[in-house]
């Protein structure tokens, strides 16, 4: 009996403990540099321009006919919904950069009202975005293609579907289903960040 006791004692204890602890990271992006463009062709660097506040970071490609549209609505609708959302950045990243110049995703990013602060819509050479998707596990894979009479290849790709939160020390704390988790859950799981 006594035994029993303590035991669950024991296990109260490190419930609270474990309670009390923050999130533990998936990853650490303190240990790499990536230079991206934005929507307006400046210069980005990653993650050293994001460090100090949270950053929520979708992937998409322009012209992907499904879910990237679902995927940068709930990036957008999570700014819409969050008390105070001006420390926190907004952040969605091309994995098309052959496509997705800064002028297409200044067009995309205006499409949903998104082509202002606090908003990034960043792209960078082919090399720097193909090592920042396997970095942060995104998989692309070409499902159609033809060429064009004008020379052009016309294409879409199978890709993860992904949002990310982002601590304020570039640390990955949470990895979600992009186009289908509720906003509610991402805004919960920020306002822990903030506290």
């Amino acid at each position: 009996m006594m035994k029993n006791s303590i035991t669950l004692l024991l296990m109260f204890l490190m419930a609270i403990s474990l309670s009390n602890c923050s999130e533990p990271a998936l990853d650490d992006y303190g240990d790499v540099r990536f230079e991206l463009t934005d929507q307006n062709g400046e210069t980005v660097i990653f993650p050293d321009d994001f460090e100090g506040s949270p950053v929520v970071m979708g992937f998409i490609y322009t012209h992907c006919p499904d879910i990237c549209s679902f995927i940068t609505a709930n990036v957008g609708n999570v700014y819409k919904e969050l008390d105070n959302p001006s420390d926190v950045q907004f952040v969605l990243v091309t994995f098309d950069p052959e496509r997705d110049t800064p002028e297409v995703l200044k067009n995309y990013a205006a499409a949903f009202d998104m082509d202002r602060e606090p908003f990034q819509f960043l792209t960078g050479s082919a090399d720097v975005i193909d090592q920042f998707m396997q970095r942060v596990s995104v998989r692309t894979q070409e499902s159609f293609s033809r060429d064009l009479e004008n020379g052009d290849r016309a294409y879409f790709l199978n890709h993860s579907d992904k949002v990310l939160l982002i601590d304020q020390n570039s640390k990955l704390i949470f990895d979600y289903g992009g186009s289908m988790t509720p906003v509610s859950i991402i805004i919960e799981d920020l306002e822990k960040l903030r506290s």
